[in-house]
């Protein structure tokens, strides 16, 4: 079988296309035939050898969506078409690859309005998105900040929060052109930061209340300005580094409102709380509630391009391989 691996954590020169064997199912795993794999900032940080506790080589890619092949039982028999998402990718092959063996716990079969190339998106932004909300303590008439809205988190989270009943469902970008595209997808409490700063931002949508919940995935300056857009006792939960993995707070923002902050980590979080999570996020995709964005597809062999355009392009909306 095909597949993009990676023989050294070099940057995009690492990763190169290799002839495999198909992966043999064992303990209880599925063999699914992948059609499409999305693509994740934390690919490029492997890829960069800054992500720890991953060896090379490595297959990339740790969420996707495919066929079962073989090994599904009755909940996923032959032919269904499934998502999932694990450790795949990041200590374990991953999903640029014609096969993968799957953890059967890790799948959750596709809804028949979603087709496989949305489905591949899906996993890693929705499920991160859906736990962090619950960690924040989140339910309708709350308001939400999930800067970056072209990103995966940053779209995920809105869209979530939207269906879900927020108050309000704020997301931004540094980048008027973004906003302009955001406000014709229909995103309407986006702060366009390259006029006014995000904290004023937020108060101008929210009457001066603040966000009850800030659920950031970039770190850096923005987590630093988030900080002090929280309404009294607001939480902040912090996923992602994209921007930096150094920020400097101002202790006040945390001490006069009341405000917490804590930490997420996907690969941390038990079963249950995925489960739970698909839940939520399956019966919003089935009656069109949430809806992934693609902006970009790529096939395998065109795997570098895929990273690269996602990293320095930073297009609005995810980038899928197809297989």
């Amino acid at each position: 079988m095909r597949a993009m691996r990676a023989e050294a954590f070099s940057g995009y020169e690492g990763l190169k296309l290799v002839e495999l064997p198909k992966p043999a199912i064992a303990d209880g795993k599925v063999l699914v035939r992948m059609t499409a794999a999305g693509v994740t900032p934390l690919d490029h940080t492997i890829l960069s050898g800054k992500f720890h506790g991953s060896k090379a080589p490595l297959i990339l890619g740790n969420e996707g969506a495919g066929m079962v092949e073989e090994g599904g039982g009755a909940d996923f028999p032959a032919d269904s078409r499934v998502m999932f998402f694990g450790a795949y990718g990041a200590f374990e092959d991953g999903t640029y690859s014609e096969w993968v063996a799957v953890r059967k716990e890790d799948l959750c079969l596709i809804p028949d309005n979603v087709d496989d190339v949305s489905a591949a998106g899906i996993p890693v932004a929705y499920l991160t998105a859906q736990v962090a909300l619950t960690l924040a303590g989140f339910q309708a008439g709350k308001t939400v900040l999930a800067p970056a809205i072209g990103g995966s988190i940053g779209n995920a989270v809105t869209q979530l929060t939207r269906a879900l009943g927020a108050r309000n469902a704020i997301s931004s970008t540094t980048n008027h052109a973004k906003a302009e595209q955001a406000k014709a997808l229909g995103f309407n409490e986006v702060i366009d930061t390259s006029l006014e700063k995000l904290g004023d931002g937020v108060r101008r949508i929210t009457g001066g209340y603040g966000a009850d919940i800030v659920i950031d995935g970039i770190g850096g300056d923005v987590l630093s300005e988030a900080l002090g857009a929280l309404a009294l006792e607001g939480r902040l939960i912090t996923l992602g580094y994209s921007a930096s993995r150094k920020a400097t707070i101002d202790v006040t923002n945390l001490i006069v409102p009341q405000a917490s902050m804590r930490g997420l980590n996907m690969f941390a979080q038990p079963k249950a709380a995925i489960t739970d999570a698909w839940k939520v996020i399956v019966s919003l995709l089935k009656s069109g509630a949430i809806k992934p964005i693609v902006a970009k597809t790529f096939p395998l062999v065109e795997t570098v391009d895929a990273l690269r355009y996602l990293i320095e392009g930073r297009p609005f909306g995810r980038v899928v391989l197809t297989i």
